[in-house]
């Protein structure tokens, strides 16, 4: 019995200490995009290891023992798309009042559906930024630990806001009371807000600077917080380590915000030539979902949108199109951000061919959803490009996405973290 007993604490002490076999997938294409250096190169060969790319060369270098191999004839190969942008746990088709007819959790559901799609055209990481009962991190936490298939997720949970502001419920009487703890008034009161997202798992904070579209009774560009409030929840979330996103269309709020010191601007529909400078000067990033206006217009009264909001956007749309071009030509950074939720989560890819139609060549489109992001983000050791050590984190489509930017709409391989979730299962060489 003793010599029984030896002989099984050994076994189990070489198991702890020798490593299980590396799963290593080897991933080959007609041609990648190398966003880093802006350029194609042809028949590559990527590995990636437990998840993280180890080795990136061309097609006849050596396969790892033990390998499995996927084969993309006739594709490019890409980054995982990054959408700055989203709401995962929003249904277009559900606007207006018609959300009321669901119980809160219905949108936690609604958000396992839309993740799932957004992975699946391409989109291996997301920022959600805004939703209600702390549902993007309850999906990040879903998709984290394998229940449910979807992207990375920088979750926000509440945007914060003013009483009567764009982040506020305003579609109702005195009588019907909305519990938001994100509404914030003042300084201090914002600061503790901060506070309380982050405690709840925000990775960013975001706040509406201006008025909205989407919200009834504002004015679309007028500013919600002054310049003092901007400034003390930017600081005390730099403090705590989180980047600031603001909603922000009207000139002074983006001007304001900008001098506070946020991170991105989404939106920015109204944006001047002072914004520019402000922006550049401050190393920030403009978010701007030009792709919104098309769907909006033609499917927003059929969705149950408000007539106030539809008159906004028709008064916005063009608008923010032109300050994109504009923004792109004066050297704005400019990263890839839809507002998906507005719109049906899964079509991101449809705002690539309105951001090259507005100013953008394919390839800087496609750079704003990759590598800019990512450094947006703060992440670019991990995701954004196609590079040793970042995640393994890929897209294929069919033909060469630089010629015809709409067939990034049409994904044929997806891989997250060398996971294939979408495409040709990895198989023995």
């Amino acid at each position: 019995m003793k010599h029984t007993l030896v002989v099984a604490a050994l076994a189990a002490s070489i198991a702890s200490t020798t490593p299980a076999l590396a799963d290593t997938v080897v991933v080959t294409a007609d041609r990648m995009i190398d966003v880093l250096a802006s350029r194609v190169v042809d028949r590559p060969q990527v590995t990636i290891t437990d998840g993280r790319i180890v080795a990136i060369g061309s097609q006849g270098a050596a396969i790892p023992a033990g390998a499995r191999l996927v084969e993309l004839p006739g594709q490019t190969l890409m980054p995982g798309f990054i959408d700055m942008h989203v709401h995962l746990t929003s249904d277009p088709r559900l606007n207006g009042y018609r959300g009321l007819e669901f119980t809160d959790n219905f949108w936690t559901v609604v958000g396992v559906a839309n993740a799932k799609k957004t992975l699946e055209a391409g989109f291996t990481t997301v920022r959600n930024v805004g939703s209600a009962n702390y549902d993007d991190v309850a999906l990040k936490q879903g998709i984290e630990r394998g229940y449910v298939p979807g992207p990375r997720i920088v979750p926000a949970t509440y945007a914060i806001g003013a009483t009567g502001g764009h982040c506020d419920s305003t579609e109702f009487p005195p009588s019907v009371t909305v519990p938001n703890p994100a509404i914030a008034n003042s300084p201090d009161e914002i600061r503790a807000t901060v506070r309380r997202l982050r405690k709840y798992g925000a990775e960013v904070i975001k706040f509406c600077g201006t008025g909205g579209v989407f919200s009834k009774t504002d004015t679309v560009g007028g500013q919600q917080y002054s310049l003092a409030e901007m400034t003390a929840l930017v600081d005390e979330a730099h403090m705590l380590g989180l980047k600031v996103a603001v909603h922000a269309h009207g000139a002074a709020g983006i001007k304001d915000a900008l001098r506070a010191g946020v991170d991105t601007i989404e939106h920015a529909s109204l944006a001047d030539e002072e914004a520019f400078a402000l922006a550049k000067q401050h190393g920030a990033y403009f978010s701007m979902d030009v792709y919104d206006d098309d769907y909006i217009l033609a499917e927003g009264e059929k969705n149950g949108t408000f007539a106030e909001s539809l008159e906004k956007e028709r008064q916005i749309g063009r608008r923010q199109r032109e300050t994109f071009k504009a923004a792109t030509a004066a050297g704005v950074k400019m990263v890839f951000g839809t507002d998906a939720g507005v719109y049906p989560n899964g079509d991101n890819a449809k705002q690539f061919a309105t951001m090259v139609a507005w100013g953008m060549t394919p390839m800087q489109a496609l750079r704003a959803a990759t590598v800019t992001a990512a450094e947006a983000l703060g992440r670019s050791s991990d995701v954004g490009a196609i590079a040793v050590g970042r995640y393994g984190d890929l897209v294929a489509v069919e033909g060469d996405p630089l010629v015809d930017v709409t067939r990034l709409q049409s994904v044929a391989f997806v891989m997250k973290g060398g996971v294939v979730y979408k495409g040709p299962t990895p198989r023995a060489p």
